[in-house]
């Protein structure tokens, strides 16, 4: 079960028509390192035309630019990331960040990592942990280019983090999953069923252990960049039932979760997470989660 044929059909049955997309470059501003002001009349100054982007807070579209944004003076002084637009999203559903104990699970290239740094003005700690000792180079930097002092980075795999012995506030689970065709253009040739099926239960396994580093009381924001209901919907609908979680309703982007997966019905609260299909973004699914408090 695979193919391009194959998973555009699934699709169309759960309610969107698959047309080709061309994704615009988007930067988010880091606003403890600058003012959105001055980096906007900074980068217009030479050139460079933006929109902004109407749900993410300090997040623009690059319409025009004569230069990679990832070469200006302003970029390696940390004034900006560059950021897929539904990327900037998960670390905007959770309340209050100051001064909180915050797990970025998955935390490799770091642009959310940072964002959550942004929103918390060095205040707290982030415990940034990602599976890919090569991939843990980009976050150092990432981290580092942006004046982050917040945060400490581990080589870690989440399905291990019962073994760090801290309990956090908030935990980010932005889960490896299979993708979508809009980065990848031989995404369809790439994945198969199995795939989507075996990349659904690793991110069951992160959830699983995830619950038992978060407070009583805590938020778990779950995110994936995949359109494949096992890897989103179903896993929620399975948080709920077997994790004791409390899916939470979200003010962002996108469309209501799936409640009906190919006949199969889901608990009603996972109405309240937000499936975003392929637009002027890639696909992306974002899920806010609460841990029951103590009795």
């Amino acid at each position: 079960m695979s193919g391009k044929g194959f998973f555009i059909r699934r699709y169309e049955q759960l309610g969107w028509r698959y047309k080709e997309i061309e994704l615009k470059p988007s930067i988010r501003i880091n606003t403890m390192n600058a003012r959105a002001e001055e980096v906007l009349s900074r980068l217009e100054s030479q050139g460079v035309r933006l929109e902004r982007i109407p749900f993410a807070e300090n997040g623009f579209w690059v319409e025009k630019s004569r230069f990679s944004l990832g070469a200006t003076a302003e970029y390696l002084l940390g004034l900006y990331s560059i950021q897929e637009a539904a990327a900037q999203i998960p670390a905007t559903v959770f309340s209050e960040l100051a001064d909180k104990t915050v797990l970025d699970a998955c935390a490799a290239p770091g642009g959310k990592t940072v964002q959550l740094a942004d929103f918390m003005r060095g205040s707290g700690a982030i415990v940034a942990l990602d599976a890919v000792s090569r991939r843990l180079p980009a976050l150092v930097n990432h981290l580092e280019r942006c004046h982050v002092v917040n945060t400490v980075v581990y080589h870690f795999d989440a399905r291990d983090v019962l073994r760090l012995n801290i309990m956090f506030d908030r935990v980010l689970l932005d889960v490896p999953c299979s993708g979508n065709f809009v980065t990848d253009r031989a995404w369809f040739e790439r994945r198969t069923l199995k795939d989507v099926e075996r990349n659904a239960e690793v991110q069951r396994q992160i959830l699983a252990e995830a619950v038992k580093v978060t407070k009583p009381d805590g938020e778990i924001v779950y995110s994936t960049c995949s359109l494949e209901p096992e890897e989103n919907e179903v896993n929620m609908d399975w948080a709920t039932k077997e994790l004791n979680l409390r899916i939470e309703e979200i003010n962002c982007h996108g469309e209501n979760g799936l409640t009906n997966v190919f006949g199969r019905e889901l608990d009603s609260s996972v109405a309240k997470c937000r499936r975003i299909w392929p637009e002027k973004t890639q696909g992306f699914f974002v899920c806010k989660l609460k841990k029951a408090g103590r009795p």
